[in-house]
């Protein structure tokens, strides 16, 4: 850990496949051979920090991402065909985890988006949920890290920059949440139904369990309430939308390399006593490189470069040039998700999308959260969460059919309540299979591994019955579906949350920041690496403890603090 070794830039970068506008997909089209930063990964935190360091026409920066551009993919545009995006889609790196004894001894799929301007682990297949999670998450962030400009009065002003608030298509909220001169729209559901009155008809009932909040990105979650989505107009709202579109792609100083895989980063000599990194292709970085890669990317580049837990890449006859056994550990997801359509009705809702930009197609899959605590006194052990405000679970509620596990039923109408732990005490890890970055590495999110995390999966499960016996939905449920029909005692909801529970796509952690100097952890609270020099981080896989939330906005907010600490670190 000791070692200091000096990162400039990328060694090998490998072309997978002309120039479109102003992106490049081979090393050979880029007008330069210089920049001053070389950005990789194209996902939320890629594509900010792309954004914000390239608004200074002296500052040159080149972006590459392994995946093409979103260009006339449909599935990524239309809000409500998120699934079209997940497991066994042409735009998934179709990753699965090892078998998890959490899950019955089960692998799962865990889907990374490959087009840009998304958040790579998740963003291909999420509801776009945009939520800020509590004020004393960040707020413990800092304290982590040593850094009080991590917490959450000090994080707001990157909250505001980042978000665009629009009001919903049906108008049944016009408060105004967050700014309106970002470039990143947020909104609620458009489309009310009778299913969202019965929704909110239940924070009536049973006002101590399920409180309406109507603003759940306050810093204080807790409560039933609409979830603010990235959607703008009809469209789903994305990096490549907002930070990459195109009057910012046009600027003469960003540069953008697609479908381009950075297989190593190669140390070429040393700075001030610390190992210098710089290519060994015509590409060269004269201040940074700064990984976005995402919570399996980064690790897992680190690794093969030969940074990471020295014992395990000797293994594989990798030279170690900083031994550091914190790259790829604290992995941490939450378990699970998925929407359906029906067939028939797909042609007319893409119809009415196209011509009114309204309608189911606009929204997404998710109609209301509602954030929830385990009752005080029913579990042993520490608190998960770093505070009272902050949810152990959560509740996703759809008018359809989601699942990840279950099949469509070839007939019946249905809605979904999908349970959510959100404060997992399981930690898994990333490590690698081979020297090659194309093998995918050894993921490991060890999923409810815990006794904790299995009784807390059980207590919202109960949560959701609840929710159900209120009056409102009277003449609207039928009847249980499945196998959660039968998990009526203890026994049998145990065995259920084992074999039917996955993954929500939220993966965090395993390049996880400390305080400066501390001798644990993968970077300081500014994202650059320790003991390297010209090597910085900047993307999920920092966050110390996953987000009691999605971690969307955690990440753009991350990009854009970390873009400001570039900038103070280069005065530029």
């Amino acid at each position: 850990m000791h070692l200091s070794t000096n990162f400039r830039i990328l060694s090998l970068l490998v072309p997978i496949a002309c120039v479109h506008a102003t992106l490049y997909e081979r090393i050979a089209d880029l007008p330069a051979n210089t920049y001053d930063f070389v950005i990789v990964g194209a996902g939320a935190g890629g594509s900010v920090l792309a954004n914000r360091l390239s608004d200074n026409p002296a500052t040159s920066v080149l972006l590459i991402e392994a995946g093409p551009t979103n260009i006339g993919v449909l599935d990524s545009i239309v809000p409500m065909l998120t699934q079209g995006l997940g497991p066994g889609s042409p735009w998934d790196w179709n990753f699965t985890t090892t078998p998890m004894e959490g899950l019955g001894g089960r692998s799962i799929p865990l889907p990374a988006w490959t087009p840009f301007g998304r958040f790579h682990l998740n963003q291909g297949t999420d509801t776009m949920a945009f939520t800020r999670g509590s004020f004393e998450e960040w707020d413990n962030y800092a304290k982590l890290s040593g850094d009080e400009g991590w917490s959450f009065d000090n994080m707001h002003e990157y909250f505001f920059r980042n978000e665009k608030w629009t009001a919903p298509n049906d108008n049944h909220t016009t408060r105004r949440f967050t700014a309106r001169r970002a470039w990143f729209p947020s909104v609620f559901p458009g489309s009310h139904t009778l299913f969202d009155n019965a929704v909110i008809a239940t924070t009536q009932e049973f006002p101590d369990d399920f409180p309406f909040n109507l603003d759940q990105n306050s810093g204080r979650p807790l409560g039933l309430g609409w979830p603010q989505q990235t959607i703008g107009g009809p469209a789903r709202s994305s990096g490549a939308t907002s930070y990459l579109a195109p009057q910012f792609l046009s600027r003469a100083n960003l540069h953008v390399l697609t479908n381009t895989m950075v297989t190593k980063l190669v140390q070429t000599g040393t700075d001030g006593g610390k190992p210098a990194f710089r290519p060994t292709t015509t590409v060269t970085a004269k201040n940074e490189v700064i990984l976005a890669a995402g919570a399996i990317g980064t690790p897992h580049l680190l690794m093969v470069s030969g940074i990471g837990p020295q014992e395990q890449l000797s293994a594989l006859g990798i030279k170690t040039v900083l031994n550091n056994p914190a790259v790829g550990a604290n992995l941490t997801d939450h378990p699970p998700r998925f929407e359906h359509v029906n067939a028939t009705e797909f042609g007319i809702l893409l119809e009415q999308w196209n011509t009114t930009h309204a309608g189911l197609l606009a929204d997404s899959p998710l109609a209301h959260l509602v954030w929830s605590r385990l009752p005080n006194g029913s579990f042993t052990g520490p608190d998960t969460t770093p505070g009272p405000n902050t949810p152990h679970y959560e509740l996703l509620f759809s008018n359809g059919f989601l699942s990840t596990v279950d099949t469509l039923p070839s007939t019946g109408s249905f809605m979904t309540i999908v349970t959510c732990l959100t404060a997992p005490s399981s930690r898994g890890n990333i490590t690698l299979n081979t020297t090659n970055i194309f093998d995918p590495p050894i993921i490991n999110p060890n999923m409810l591994a815990t006794d904790f995390d299995v009784q807390a999966m059980v207590t919202a499960i109960n949560a959701t019955r609840k929710v159900v016996t209120a009056k409102a939905w009277d003449g609207y449920i039928i009847r249980e579906f499945g196998d959660f029909a039968a998990a009526t005692d203890e026994a049998s909801l145990v065995d259920y949350v084992h074999t039917k529970a996955t993954t929500i796509y939220h993966p965090i952690g395993g390049a996880v920041m400390s305080p400066k100097g501390a001798s644990y952890g993968v970077v300081d609270p500014d994202g650059v690496v320790k003991g390297l020099s010209g090597l910085r981080i900047i993307d999920g896989s920092i966050l110390p403890l996953i987000p009691s939330a999605h971690p969307q906005a955690f990440v753009y907010a991350v990009g854009e603090r970390g873009a400001d600490l570039v900038k103070e670190a280069y005065n530029c």
